[in-house]
């Protein structure tokens, strides 16, 4: 349920937004405060694995069609990333891989990769649509990258290099295979493959698989029933294997389900976002970890709507020999706040990508990649320094275009503004800044008849909004709220005063790129020839909520609590916020504190604030405040019958109606 406070909020900032793009602000999960906020990266991170190679951890997750492909992160605290490298420059096997004869692998290509390490030399196993499993191994995790290929293909797969040196790998969905690898990794051991789980067993796939404490785990994704992560265990590779069908379950944040599509061409048909699903963002693939300092963490993507597949970070209880997501005492559900991992040393706050680009360097930054393998000789950033040259390639439309650049969108609302001259556009040409999805739109000038026009076009609707132009010069922007899933185009041919364009749009979940809405640059040609060039000379994305908090914690200030939704609390709710550290804040009225009992019981008690006094600070992604108790690791709430305090939710609904959602402002001194 999109709040009416917090859309207000949001709505506020986009209006409030500067027409040129700030380049220093982005999304860190780091609060400074030795605390972080899910979403690790608010930009698309799919089907993540996670190792630790003695002081560094490294990841990486899927890239489907986009190109380069495989990127290799490392962190020393999990939650600050750095880029080294991508393991896959290209992936080439044939015409659909370069967008030609009308074939393309939309939603195919590199996925469900497996990061291991072993004697030195890191190995990612992924999977290729119609290929056998795809194998990439370096010494140095910052290339250069060897591929090659095995001779099966294994659906999901993961590995798992043994105390003895052996490697075993788990693939498939729903009953799991397994056998032991040959010992050049190419192939399977004849005679070991052999079938885990019955389909009823509710192990799902993505596999994750480990040895700890001399046991065998496999962790996995079950979408059968709803969104959740199961785990198996034995004492032996080969099993028997006994499941737990959720060690996290739920867990989406309070997130609602948004817009989904389901088919794949026009007239599409929309599935609208529904408060009443409990899982639809809920987390699933993902693994866990053991730090340096002894602790274990959790790993997993959670489908955050049209801004795609997000990578969230959890801690990890132990309980019946069982990885829980989650607190002791609320194993399944994870804080979206929590307190960062332990290291020797604190860590810089670090983001892995530069997202705006002025073209000047001679390569491309890292954040971008192309839809599909690019042709080489129709592009450039020295033809005319200080621009990246796109020269148009016939293309029916922009789903077909070729050289078309991306980058993913970050939430939870962005801007991206680009500045282009089409001068140099001939007949038939058309250039400009899309929102890459299915339905997708685009923002374009194109030259018709010897004369230029702005035209947005709207896939969804299957509509065009053209308006004729003089200018060669122009600024084409998108603003982007990916918690009301809208967006709005604009232009401008000054820098400074855009001009709405066209209606909304509506940006929608869908798996047929099997990716969230990427920005992109884009030049082709709807007639049968080659055509002329685009110079785009800067790209800049607007970032209003870069941080985990979209209002900072009123520290030393007297607030009024009030119910985002629900029935008002039977007193009211004034207090003094008094800092506890880490983020967590103790509520004082007079001389008393809110204080919750072992059961969950919140009253004000006149205490010295300890444990019982003491609440996480944290916001859904839409903006209402959640309080964490730290006495029972559950939610403060508003009782739905009788209006009091108590802290007994486990975590957020979506639709709210648990009461656990807070809306507050500050109380002017009398």
């Amino acid at each position: 349920m999109m709040f009416k406070a917090s859309l207000l909020i949001l709505t506020a900032a986009l209006l409030a937004a500067p027409a040129h793009a700030q380049p220093s602000r982005t999304w860190t999960p780091d609060n400074g405060n030795g605390t972080f906020t899910n979403p690790l990266f608010y930009d698309e991170f799919s089907d993540p694995d996670l190792i630790r190679v003695n002081d560094w951890f490294y990841l990486t997750g899927t890239t489907m069609h986009a190109m380069p492909g495989l990127p290799v992160l490392r962190s020393r605290d999990l939650v600050n990333w750095e880029l080294l490298s991508y393991a896959a420059e290209r992936l080439d096997f044939g015409p659909a891989y370069r967008l030609e004869g009308g074939k393309n692998i939309y939603g195919q290509g590199i996925w469900a990769p497996s990061l291991r390490y072993r004697n030195g030399v890191f190995y990612i196993f992924t999977n290729v649509n119609g290929r056998g499993t795809q194998i990439y191994s370096a010494i140095n995790p910052r290339g250069p990258w060897v591929h090659w290929e095995m001779k099966r293909s294994l659906h999901d797969l993961s590995v798992l290099f043994d105390d003895d040196n052996k490697a075993y790998a788990v693939w498939g969905h729903q009953d799991l295979h397994i056998a032991q690898l040959t010992d050049d990794l190419l192939d399977i051991v004849p005679s070991t493959e052999k079938v885990l789980f019955a389909k009823t067993d509710g192990i799902g796939e993505g596999a994750h698989f480990y040895k700890i404490g001399g046991r065998y785990y496999i962790l996995s994704a079950n979408y059968a029933g709803g969104f959740r992560m199961p785990a198996a265990r034995s004492d032996n590779v080969y099993g028997p294997y006994e499941v737990n069908q959720a060690i996290s379950k739920d867990e989406g944040f309070g997130m609602v389900g948004g817009y989904r599509l389901k088919n794949n061409q026009y007239p599409f048909e929309v599935t609208p976002p529904n408060p009443a699903s409990r899982d639809a963002t809920a987390m699933h693939q993902g693994g866990i970890v053991l730090t340096e300092a002894g602790e274990w963490w959790g790993f997993s993507m959670m489908d955050y709507n049209s801004v795609g597949r997000l990578l969230s970070l959890a801690p990890i209880t132990w309980k019946d020999g069982w990885p829980y997501f989650g607190l002791p005492g609320n194993p399944g559900r994870n804080p979206r706040t929590w307190v960062k991992p332990r290291t020797a040393e604190r860590q810089q706050i670090k983001t892995p990508f530069e997202r705006n680009d002025d073209f000047s360097e001679p390569v491309l930054k890292p954040i971008w990649q192309w839809n599909h393998v690019p042709v080489e000789d129709r592009w450039s950033l020295s033809e005319r320094p200080g621009f990246l040259r796109l020269r148009s390639m016939p293309a029916a439309s922009f789903w077909e275009a070729r050289n078309t650049l991306t980058q993913r969108a970050i939430g939870p609302i962005s801007s991206p503004t680009v500045s282009l001259d089409v001068v140099g556009l001939l007949e038939n040409d058309v250039a400009g800044l899309a929102l890459l999805n299915l339905p997708y739109a685009t923002l374009g000038v194109e030259r018709k008849d010897g004369k230029l026009a702005l035209a947005l076009f709207d896939q969804a609707r299957n509509q065009a909004t053209r308006v004729p132009i003089t200018a060669t010069k122009l600024w084409l922007r998108a603003e982007c709220d990916f918690l009301t899933e809208k967006a709005r185009f604009s232009y401008s041919t000054d820098g400074e005063t855009f001009r709405p364009i066209g209606q909304e749009f509506t940006m929608i979940f869908q798996l047929t790129t099997f990716q969230g809405v990427r920005y992109a640059l884009f030049n082709y040609n709807t007639g049968q020839q080659n055509g002329g060039a685009a110079d785009f000379n800067s790209f800049a994305v607007d970032q209003p909520y870069p941080r985990g908090l979209m209002r900072p914690i009123p520290y030393e200030q007297s607030i009024q609590l009030k119910a985002a939704v629900g029935r008002a609390p039977a007193q009211p709710l004034n207090f003094t916020v008094r800092d506890m550290g880490l983020g967590r804040v103790a509520l004082q009225a007079g001389g008393s504190y809110l204080s919750v009992g072992p059961d969950g019981s919140a009253a004000l008690q006149a205490a010295r604030p300890g444990i019982a006094q003491s609440f996480q600070w944290t916001e859904t992604p839409t903006g209402e405040l959640l309080l964490m108790s730290l006495q029972t690791n559950f939610y403060l709430r508003i009782h739905p019958q009788t209006g009091a305090l108590i802290a007994d939710s486990p975590g957020p609904i979506p639709d709210g109606s648990d009461g656990v959602r807070f809306n507050w402002s500050e109380l002017k001194a009398q």
